[in-house]
């Protein structure tokens, strides 16, 4: 086991009716605010009423900047960081999934930095303070209501990139499994993809001895195979939302990560694929995980073999570690595709393999991804092949 550090500040409000709770939250840091939030869906469902009158009992003035786009754009960061400006805004609430919440830590970074934001996300700047951000989580898929981490687009170029600070974890999330009853199937099930995806990163590893981590690894995906179709037949199931509302946030608050080296590399390839087809990240991420599994899988027979048997109850054939492990590669393909009813090839994503070439090429260009097995642009270009 690896030495670590572990933060993980954010204080989790959780059950029926909490976001009625968030204007007395809010209040705690700040009287004025900007409410960031996505396409219009929190009015629909009637959410914006029970949060703006939540802050007006509060006395807790706000601001609001909506339009978030699956894969957050900095057109839109930037049109934040100026109102924020403008307004002596000094607390960012987010109402939304993780692509809100990335928006919303990028403007709370950008407002406390010097330069362009988007040098924090090129590697040519570091933060060393944001505004503090709060959360009102309406889809469990990228974690990000208790990660340090952040997502953005930049349009000029369509790169995709990401920071990663303590410092940017919010404050609170509050977190009404109520609130995901609405969500679109496909939502469910790439959301539940993310989630997955963000333990299988940590779960390949090469560092020995995490047997904790590695236990609560294999729980946590468990959970997630096990409710995820539940809620696609019973959308309205509370005990099966509030499961996978909480796997959400255990896969990617850190935890699951602690003493081990992690991997990402699929993170990273997938970024270059919705950074330039504007797809689902975990309809990418469904594709490209299982590809990336049948690249590296004999690095590490063993560990492989063990995900088949304890994840997906492979039958281990200790004189042919290699068929077990292949077997539960094979099992979380075909899971996503009978189960969760998602593509399974970036053709059936409408991905072309035209520009193999250069995403493989912007996936690399900063050096090679992954730890589990170092991957350099053939190796990323060899990945691609195999999802198409």
């Amino acid at each position: 086991m690896l030495n670590f550090e572990f933060v993980s500040p954010t204080r989790i409000i959780f059950g029926k009716n909490t976001e009625e709770k968030v204007g007395e939250e809010v209040k705690k840091y700040s009287g004025k605010i900007l409410l960031h939030y996505g396409q219009g869906s929190i009015k629909k469902t009637g959410l914006y009423d029970k949060v703006a009158k939540s802050l007006k009992s509060a006395g807790v003035e706000f601001v609001e900047l909506g339009g978030v786009q699956p894969n957050p754009r900095l057109s839109l960061v930037r049109k934040g960081i100026e109102i924020c400006k403008k307004e002596n805004i000094n607390f960012v609430l987010a109402v939304g999934g993780g692509s809100v919440i990335d928006s919303a830590k990028a403007i709370a970074a950008g407002m406390k930095y010097e330069g362009d934001v988007w040098e924090l996300y090129e590697g040519k700047g570091t933060l060393k303070e944001a505004l503090p951000v709060g959360v009102i989580l309406t889809i469990p898929a990228a974690g990000s209501e208790a990660s340090m981490g952040s997502v953005i687009t930049n349009e000029d170029g369509w790169y995709k990139r990401a920071i990663n600070y303590d410092i940017l974890r919010p404050v609170f999330a509050i977190m009404n499994p109520e609130l995901t009853y609405t969500l679109p199937p496909f939502q469910t099930a790439v959301g539940a993809v993310d989630m997955l995806t963000h333990v299988m990163e940590r779960y390949f590893t090469n560092t020995q001895h995490v047997e904790l981590t590695d236990r609560l690894s294999e729980a946590t995906m468990r959970t997630i195979i096990h409710n995820a179709p539940l809620a696609l037949k019973d959308p309205y199931n509370y005990d099966v939302r509030a499961e996978i509302m909480w796997a959400g946030t255990v896969a990617h608050n850190g935890l699951l990560g602690t003493g081990r080296e992690e991997d990402w590399a699929t993170h990273d390839i997938e970024h270059e694929v919705s950074g330039i087809y504007d797809v689902a990240h975990g309809a990418g991420l469904a594709v490209l995980f299982p590809a990336w599994m049948k690249y590296v899988y004999r690095h590490d027979l063993n560990r492989f073999a063990r995900y088949a048997v304890n994840v997906w109850n492979v039958e281990a054939d200790f004189f042919n570690l290699e068929k077990t492990a292949l077997e539960g590669i094979n099992r979380l393909e075909k899971y996503y595709k009978e189960d969760l009813k998602l593509p399974i090839t970036l053709k059936e994503l409408k991905v072309p393999d035209d520009r193999f070439e250069e995403m493989a090429q912007k996936a690399t260009e900063r050096g090679p991804v992954g730890n589990f097995v170092k991957l350099y642009k053939e190796d990323v270009l060899n990945i691609l092949k195999l999802a198409r």
